[in-house]
């Protein structure tokens, strides 16, 4: 895990760096409080992607626990 304080922001060359090179988001702190988290384009919509996909499995989920499901044998298109 990354963690830089909010005054290097200033040095967004070293930023991007940092995230690219770590693969992972960079933690940003103000009197030692994290504040901020930077990252990656690639990483954050990697991450996103995951999110949707949990998301819809936890909705395939819920269906089949509430009953909402359909024997496909028995179904015609």
């Amino acid at each position: 895990m990354q963690i830089v304080p909010m005054r290097d922001l200033k040095n967004t060359v070293e930023i991007e760096r940092l995230c690219a090179e770590s693969n992972e988001p960079v933690f940003v702190t103000k009197n030692g409080y994290g504040r901020l988290v930077v990252m990656d384009i690639d990483y954050y919509e990697r991450t996103m992607q995951k999110i949707n996909e949990a998301s819809l499995v936890n909705k395939g989920i819920a269906d089949y626990e509430a009953g909402k499901v359909v024997n496909g044998k028995e179904s015609h298109v």
